[in-house]
């Protein structure tokens, strides 16, 4: 049975989307794939566990029927790591995650063990991802951003946290390299890391459709409820507006799949965009939805007017301000609902990750 420890160099280098569209391509080598994440942190509940939200993403595009506890056995939840460095019990956390991977392994080829940050994070509890992938006797692959200096500085100093365990690093993937400098930072890294002696697995561009979040997400990410339009919330937003202009201003400015943030007792933007939507006034009009805000709540008409919209409005009861920096702020994660985010995860680490050549390392 083979195993394999996905660990990052930093934050957002795109260590979950890697996992999910490595552990699809895998598994077309190893059909009993298994996949586990034991130290989790953003966490949903699901059938009764609290687990890490990229565990219930794995399961569910994958179809594994795996205990979820066993999954995500760890979740370092708020006051967690202060009640460890109170009254921890390393030994107890220890066995948790090792008595899940036995029971995760059973019948498996493959797991696929996604940690949780760099190299070091965790240690405060006693459960970094070195001293982790030591643990489950798993070889590592290291993720990081695109650039040059920096990633490979940071890719050296977590390697050598992971050789400070006795872990094998098999090699790097560089992920979100920009199209227009991909071949020269392909060429550079690649010779840069030959001269540390580490492996490059491949070079992922970055790929923008990834970053959009759906109507979903910026209701979750703003905190507010849903008026109307709930079956659009999968609306994709490539754009956002903030619409404290003058109607025939923000007309001009709404271009395709836009987000337009809007105060709620501004019925004259909210008509005209209502209206704009029906019409054909401009080149690439399309609303994704709408967020009203300052809790006010637009004439009754106007909002039997927004029943009839084929897009999400949501209501905030705080500022613009404060709601345009929350939606700024978000984080967009892959969800299993994300069809074509799923099937674009697969196709890029398919096209730009040695595949065959990981296999015969591991």
């Amino acid at each position: 049975m083979k195993s394999l420890f996905i660990a990052a160099t930093r934050q957002n280098d795109g260590k979950s989307t890697l996992s999910l569209g490595l552990l699809q391509a895998l598994r077309k080598k190893f059909p009993k794939a298994g996949f586990m994440k034991p130290v989790g942190q953003h966490y949903i509940l699901r059938e009764g566990y609290e687990i890490d939200e990229d565990v219930a993403l794995m399961r569910d595009v994958c179809g594994m029927k795996d205990n979820l506890g066993d999954m995500n056995p760890i979740v370092v939840k708020k006051g967690f790591t202060e009640e460890y460095i109170e009254r921890g019990n390393k030994e107890k956390l220890v066995q948790q995650i090792r008595g899940a991977f036995e029971r995760i392994r059973k019948g498996k080829e493959l797991i696929l063990i996604e940690g949780t940050g760099h190299a070091g994070v965790g240690a405060v509890i006693d459960l970094s991802n070195a001293s982790v992938a030591k643990l489950l006797g798993s070889k590592v692959l290291l993720i990081s951003i695109g650039g040059i200096g920096r990633p490979i500085d940071e890719i050296v100093i977590n390697k050598a946290l992971f050789d400070q365990e006795g872990v094998e690093v098999l090699g790097v993937v560089i992920n979100k390299v920009l199209p227009a400098k991909y071949d020269k930072i392909k060429a550079i890294t690649q010779k840069g890391l030959e001269r540390k002696g580490i492996k490059l697995f491949g070079v992922i561009p970055f790929q923008q459709s990834l970053t959009y979040p759906t109507m979903e997400q910026i209701q979750e990410a703003s905190q507010s409820r849903v008026l109307c339009g709930e079956e659009y919330l999968d609306n994709k937003v490539v754009n956002i507006l903030v619409a404290a202009m003058e109607p025939y201003h923000a007309l001009g400015h709404i271009k395709s799949h836009s987000l337009v943030i809007v105060p709620g007792d501004r019925d004259d933007i909210i008509l005209a965009i209502i209206a704009g939507s029906k019409s054909e006034i401009e080149d690439n009009f399309e609303v994704a939805g709408m967020v009203l805000t300052g809790g006010f709540a637009p004439h009754i008409k106007i909002r039997r007017l927004m029943k009839s919209c084929n897009f999400s409005i949501l209501a905030s009861g705080n500022d613009t301000y404060t709601t345009t920096k929350r939606i700024h702020e978000r984080r967009v994660k892959i969800r299993s609902t994300d069809e074509d985010k799923v099937k674009e995860t697969e196709k890029l680490v398919s096209q730009y990750v040695d595949i065959e050549g990981l296999v015969q390392r591991m």
